[in-house]
């Protein structure tokens, strides 16, 4: 099994000590899942195969729960989590673990969040929930788009505001009980998500060349 390098190091959008955590969290799917793991590397299934099927996944669960189907797309947003999960730890099992392979993880995750979101919008179109889901998807892609740039630059960060599991159990939560945590959990996201934007910006201007 092949370590990361500092090159991919550098593809993804996790600070050092985020990324610390989720080679922990890797490293203990790894043991757990061992024997899927090898099953699904003898039957010749890459990590590309699986990060593409968990996009798959994420994205069948909009028409699903659009339509009132909302066993299934529970079922289906299931799936999505548990193949998101899957995708680091065989890549290391099997050698392939590469820059390409964690830019196109996070990209598969942007975008089901994005699709996530406007589902959530078209359930429930109030204007305020239109404003506050809007700048959420805003924020949270200009952030991650913002923390990948920094690694390509080596210019370090602490943390990153990432939602996204929270954003999908109180959105499962909602559908039966309509309590409002999605939204509540968008507003408090985005404040954070902004503070992080903003310095984020300030972080990388004066790494850049230029007058002050």
């Amino acid at each position: 099994m092949k370590n990361p390098t500092a090159t991919e190091q550098k593809a993804d959008c996790y600070s050092s000590g985020e990324r610390e955590t989720m080679e922990w969290g890797q490293q203990l799917r790894a043991r757990w899942l061992g024997p899927l793991l090898r099953f699904l590397t003898k039957y010749k299934a890459s990590a590309d195969l699986i990060t593409g099927a968990s996009l798959i996944s994420g994205l069948v669960f909009i028409p699903l729960v659009l339509f009132g189907w909302y066993i299934a797309a529970i079922v289906i947003l299931a799936l999505h989590v548990m193949l998101d999960g899957l995708d680091g730890p065989l890549a290391r099992l099997q050698g392939t673990a590469s820059p390409r392979g964690s830019f196109t993880d996070t990209m598969a995750d942007q975008v089901v969040v994005t699709g996530v979101a406007i589902a959530w919008l078209l359930l429930d179109p109030t204007q305020w929930n239109i404003v506050i889901g809007g700048s959420f998807v805003f924020l949270y892609t200009l952030v991650v788009a913002m923390a990948m740039v920094r690694n390509a630059l080596s210019v370090p960060y602490a943390w990153l505001v990432r939602p996204r599991f929270f954003f999908y159990a109180a959105l499962v939560v909602d559908l039966y009980w309509p309590l409002g945590l999605t939204f509540w959990l968008f507003l408090v996201s985005n404040v954070m998500l902004a503070i992080k934007g903003w310095s984020g910006f300030w972080a990388l201007r004066k790494h850049l060349p230029g007058p002050k």
